[in-house]
């Protein structure tokens, strides 16, 4: 029998199964066919069988066969004889196939790709795909998405048209004359809107302009005509010019001589304008009660001294004229001047 080292694995497996299918008897011994040496091993290499429970006969070491047998399970099957080496090489080969065709070890040699996914995917699975399935679930064109879409837009009912929004044409003639009429009413407001906004610009205007000239206060003429003496009787208070010039024209007698003279309108005590009370021939001032009697001389009240004068004179035509550029006071004595009174 030829040294077991000298065989292919191939050869070992195929010789371990005809000598469990003979039983006990040990196949033919055949001579042993030289394996080329470019041949590629392509079963892999055989489980790890467990240790044998007894030695073999004659304390030899079991063979591959027995090995196998008793991975397997095989606790009945007696130990075969490893085949010789004789068989010519032609007959390895069909042996080598069977061997490759029925081992568990060749069952497990590793597919192509392809094979793996498509077994992975089932059709259904998800998972990487190949150029033809990506191309096979490609997405539709755009034209059959737009007509999907369409197909699932609902489209909403057309809203009834507002009376607003109708053409002239549909419009009754009472609508046209009620549109005519708010029409003509909304430019007439707004009409009245700029012309009160052009009015109040124009009053604006022409404040500002005002505000560009000096503030000019109008006073009444210092020198004016009261009239003829002759119009003046003896004893009398004219007040005709008092709201206009504020003096009193008075014809009245002042340390025994007649005379007419103009007293200014204004108390000597703090400045208020006195009344004449006819009734009881005084003048009385109404803020603090100061009283004046026809002459001018203070009588009563806090009034510190009489009443002022300004200049009389006879002007060429024959009327008296006021000056109230002058002032004559008669704590000074200058009621005595002939400037401030006129002989009646």
């Amino acid at each position: 029998m030829a040294d077991k080292s000298t065989m292919s694995v191939a050869d070992i497996l195929a010789a371990a199964r005809k000598a469990d299918q003979k039983g006990d008897a040990p196949p033919a011994t055949e001579a042993p066919a030289p394996e080329p040496a470019s041949a590629p091993e392509t079963a892999a290499a055989p489980p790890a069988a467990a240790p044998p429970k007894k030695a073999a006969a004659g304390g030899a070491r079991p063979s591959v066969a027995d090995m196998m047998a008793m991975a397997r399970g095989e606790k009945g099957a007696a130990p075969a004889a490893p085949a010789e080496k004789t068989a010519p090489k032609p007959a390895a080969k069909p042996a080598a196939a069977a061997a490759k065709k029925e081992s568990p070890v060749a069952k497990s040699a590793p597919a192509d790709t392809q094979s793996i996914l498509t077994a992975a995917r089932g059709g259904a699975k998800p998972g990487p795909m190949t150029k033809a399935e990506a191309s096979a679930k490609a997405p539709a064109t755009p034209d059959a998405k737009k007509a999907k879409a369409k197909e699932a837009i609902v489209v909403p009912p057309m809203p009834v048209r507002p009376d607003y929004a109708k053409p002239p044409a549909q419009r009754s003639k009472a609508e046209q004359v009620a549109e005519r009429r708010a029409f003509l009413f909304g430019m007439s407001a707004l009409t009245v809107g700029f012309s009160s906004l052009a009015v109040t610009a124009t009053a604006w205007t022409l404040g500002t302009a005002r505000f560009m000239f000096p503030n000019i206060v109008r006073l009444p003429a210092l020198r004016f005509a009261v009239g003829k003496p002759t119009e003046f009787s003896p004893g009398q208070v004219d007040e005709r010019f008092k709201a206009q010039y504020g003096v009193w024209i008075v014809n009245a007698e002042y340390n025994g001589e007649q005379q007419i003279f103009a007293l200014k309108s204004v108390c000597t005590h703090l400045g208020c304008t006195p009344n004449w009370l006819e009734a009881e021939q005084k003048y009385k001032c109404p803020c603090h009660g100061s009283g004046f009697y026809k002459d001018g001389i203070n009588f009563e009240g806090p009034a510190p001294r009489p009443l002022e004068r300004y200049a009389v004179s006879i002007a060429s035509d024959g009327n008296v004229m006021v000056d109230k550029s002058r002032i004559f006071q008669e704590e000074m004595g200058q009621w005595k001047d002939p400037s401030c009174y006129v002989p009646a």
